[in-house]
């Protein structure tokens, strides 16, 4: 389907054209420091400092340079990255063509508040201009090699500069098994919890870019009843197999946004590792929820699969009784068919072991009734908020989302092979959650959500 091949187990097939940002050290911007002057300019060479003479209309002084890799909008596409500011002049339908300067920037949020129409335009072009019978990219030698960047050779960041982050808590086998540990079989789950979609307000300072590691948190905890409390680095580190949204074209303070209208803000799904500290979380969280044992860091996955590139993967949704209030109401398929796999690898292992395999469709609460519920006391949402889904746990213990689940709250080893064993988290441990959708020949996927854990820090 495009000149651009991909191999049959690739995330990135032509079906898929996730956005990222990017960069590679052979495209930077510089900016000059010195008293009452600045200056950004693109340079053709990669300098990590230098100091030269530069004039401007007002001033003419020397500065320090400070070079730093250009943060750029790419597509990927089997191997490769497509630049976008590199050839955003082909963006010529009738709403991209008179916003193709959201191509130069450095994160998605500008294109995201474009909204609904402007994503299905720009994806249209995409899939015209990489296709194998369009000639535009395929046979320009010269656009081809300024266009097209190998992934091997970029870096991956933040798609967005995330103004606000909301993880819920959305999952019934999760939220059935977790009730169960703290407070047994007949009142696992909460009044509310088949009412309406929990959630809390996270923390967005501290969502990062799969490959940055995570320091393990330290903080208050309780491991024995009878005593007071004790600090020091949480004993108890945990995944959290999630996913989540991105928010594009936002709403007004104080205009809801209606279950019918949900799916025309909802720009594309990352994987997610919320991680948590499940000694430190089950101290605090009486009464007003979780906090230090949630807000250390959470990884997300770097491309953003746009949601026109799942919906051939839509599955009915969740059975929901007692039926949700009007508002919540949808009868169009809004879950998907997602694969999902969490990897775990110690320090002294020589391969990865899979401890769960999951999928999203066992999701109770759909992203469109997130989204209306979030906003339905007139909370504004803005491009670049991030929506996830909380803990995805399947119905058998090989797709329950988090070691909690695992080790049954730690009284089971979780079995990783050669004798290694896990009922949380070491140091050193790298996590690797992977998800995709099986089309016929093809895959959409996520690429990789991956994290290391580095040692609490030593004052």
């Amino acid at each position: 389907m495009s000149f651009i091949k991909a191999d049959a187990t690739s995330d990135f097939s032509f079906y898929n054209l996730p956005y990222g940002i990017f960069s590679t050290p052979d495209n930077v911007s510089a900016i000059c420091f010195s008293s009452g002057f600045s200056l950004r300019l693109a340079v053709d060479c990669c300098q990590d400092r230098h100091t030269l003479r530069t004039s401007g209309k007002t001033s003419s002084k020397v500065g320090t340079f400070f070079f730093t890799p250009k943060h750029r909008i790419g597509v990927a596409i089997g191997d490769q990255i497509l630049d976008l500011s590199v050839i955003k002049s082909l963006f010529e339908g009738p709403v991209m063509s008179k916003h193709q300067d959201v191509f130069d920037q450095p994160t998605l949020n500008a294109f995201m508040a474009l909204g609904y129409e402007a994503w299905r335009e720009a994806r249209r072009t995409l899939q015209m201009l990489l296709s194998a019978n369009e000639p535009t990219l395929r046979d320009d030698i010269s656009l081809r090699s300024r266009a097209f960047v190998h992934q091997s050779a970029a870096t991956m960041h933040l798609p967005a500069e995330i103004g606000d982050y909301t993880d819920f808590y959305s999952s019934r086998d999760h939220a059935t098994n977790v009730g169960i540990m703290f407070r047994g079989k007949e009142n696992a789950l909460m009044p509310n919890w088949l009412r309406l979609p929990v959630g809390y307000h996270g923390r967005a300072s501290s969502v990062v870019v799969s490959g940055t590691p995570i320091r393990r948190p330290s903080g208050q905890m309780r491991p024995d009843q009878s005593k007071p409390p004790v600090f020091g680095p949480s004993k108890q580190l945990d995944i959290e197999l999630e996913m989540a949204f991105f928010v594009g074209g936002g709403n007004k303070l104080g205009d809801p946004i209606p279950i019918t209208k949900a799916h025309e803000h909802i720009f594309g799904m990352v994987l997610m590792n919320d991680w948590s500290a499940r000694d430190i979380q089950s101290w605090e969280y009486v009464p007003l929820g979780p906090f230090l044992g949630k807000n250390f860091g959470t990884t997300i996955s770097p491309w953003v699969v746009p949601m026109e590139a799942l919906m051939p993967f839509a599955e009915p949704n969740a059975v929901q009784d007692p039926e949700p209030l009007p508002y919540l109401q949808h009868h169009d398929s809004y879950t998907f068919n997602i694969n999902l796999f969490v990897s775990l690898k110690g320090q002294d292992m020589t391969e990865s072991a899979i401890i769960s395999r999951s999928n999203f469709k066992y999701m109770y609460w759909t992203m469109k009734q997130q989204l209306t519920h979030h906003t339905v006391n007139g909370c504004n949402v803005r491009p670049g908020d991030l929506l996830a889904s909380g803990t995805i746990s399947g119905p058998h213990p090989e797709s329950f989302g988090s070691m909690l689940e695992l080790s049954w709250r730690g009284s089971k080893n979780i079995d990783l092979g050669g004798g290694d064993t896990r009922t949380f988290l070491k140091d050193g441990d790298e996590v690797t959650i992977t998800g995709y959708c099986q089309g016929d020949g093809h895959r959409v996927g996520f690429g990789p959500c991956t994290a290391t854990i580095l040692p609490a820090w030593q004052n």
